[in-house]
């Protein structure tokens, strides 16, 4: 059964146009909240492909506000794997030599996981990091969290029909059982995803397109994760190239610079 489109979809030609276009309305989302009464930018990056594409675009996008501008962001991790930052599979570690590098934003703003406690405690001692960083918010508000969808429709680490979708108290959950290595992760919860001001989903390529057709146009009775996100009162944005969006019925705002 078709149901409305929930939030706004683009597509664009090609990941790199659609990568371009991402860095662009981070930096304008970054500039619109320095400018406003509470003076700061806070973002949720989650990983996977958006690691390599934020780390082309994002510099040269955030490099006309200035490197001070960058000392108001604060840069959280929508989930991350409870691995060595050195490791390959740690997302703050890929973001830090790929990214940070070249983006300064200060370690003082960027909140980790500790990867040596146990997942449990990481995990707590996370959402603490975070109650500290966003003091006056019950829940984290996040200006902008960018995140991807898998195959299976999980985000974060968030999969289809884990106790974890049912969480409404804790703002980070561990996870010792990901469908998907490693095992040990902590993410987000649904009640954080859904206090954001804004939420990006990013998909590329047509091992996505089956999926983006089912949370996009589908009433499932069970709703796959993703198709959860419904931020309370923030915007919903997806950003597809042509391939992930290739099912789809539904209306969608087409980009191309052509």
């Amino acid at each position: 059964m078709a149901a409305p489109a929930p939030g706004f979809i683009s597509v664009f030609s090609s990941p790199q146009e659609l990568g371009a276009s991402l860095a662009q309305l981070v930096a304008q989302r970054a500039a619109c909240c320095l400018a406003g009464a509470r003076a700061r930018f806070a973002l949720g990056l989650s990983g996977g492909s958006l690691v390599s594409m934020l780390a082309r675009e994002l510099p040269a996008a955030a490099a006309p506000a200035g490197p001070a501008s960058l000392t108001r962001w604060t840069l959280g991790f929508c989930d991350e794997r409870l691995v060595p930052f050195e490791h390959a599979d740690s997302t703050y570690g890929l973001y830090r030599t790929q990214l940070l590098s070249k983006l300064p934003i200060p370690d003082s703003q960027v909140i980790t996981i500790n990867p040596q406690l146990p997942v449990e405690e990481a995990a707590e001692d996370y959402a603490k990091k975070l109650r500290q960083a966003f003091q006056g918010d019950s829940i984290p508000v996040f200006d902008l969290l960018i995140l991807g969808v898998g195959p299976d429709g999980h985000t974060c680490s968030l999969f289809p029909d884990h106790p974890l979708l049912q969480e409404r108290e804790k703002i980070v959950a561990p996870i010792s059982d990901s469908p998907k290595p490693p095992p040990q992760r902590v993410t987000f919860t649904l009640p954080v995803l859904n206090a954001a001001r804004t939420v990006i989903f990013v998909a590329t390529g047509e091992g996505k397109a089956a999926v983006l057709k089912r949370i996009l146009e589908d009433k499932e009775e069970n709703p796959l994760p993703a198709a959860l996100v419904q931020p309370h009162t923030g915007k919903l944005c997806w950003f597809l190239d042509e391939a992930a969006a290739r099912l789809l019925t539904v209306p969608f705002e087409k980009h191309s610079t052509l």
